[in-house]
């Protein structure tokens, strides 16, 4: 889980408007952020099969939210990538 105040970092660089708490870019933020965790977490608890399952779902999600934003709005897509470096 990520801490509150790095959560609410994330969806102030993120946000599209003030209220902004659940588009798109945020949510693409606020999964890579955990998939970093939990990647750090794997370097050292190599066996925990049951973590790496939820690793591979929070991936799969943040795939499905790039290919929506790819589709509706490419320039949102190549902003939220440049921001987050997950492409090379």
């Amino acid at each position: 889980m990520l801490a509150t105040q790095k959560k609410s970092d994330l969806i102030q660089r993120f946000r599209t408007h003030d209220t902004d708490t659940g588009s798109p870019e945020v949510q693409i933020a606020i999964l890579s952020e955990r998939i970093g965790e939990l990647t750090e977490h794997f370097k050292t608890h190599k066996k925990d099969h049951a973590s790496r399952r939820g690793l591979l779902m929070l991936v799969s999600k943040r795939r499905r939210l790039l290919d929506y934003l790819k589709s509706h709005d490419s320039d949102r897509y190549r902003d939220v990538i440049g921001k987050l470096g997950i492409r090379k």
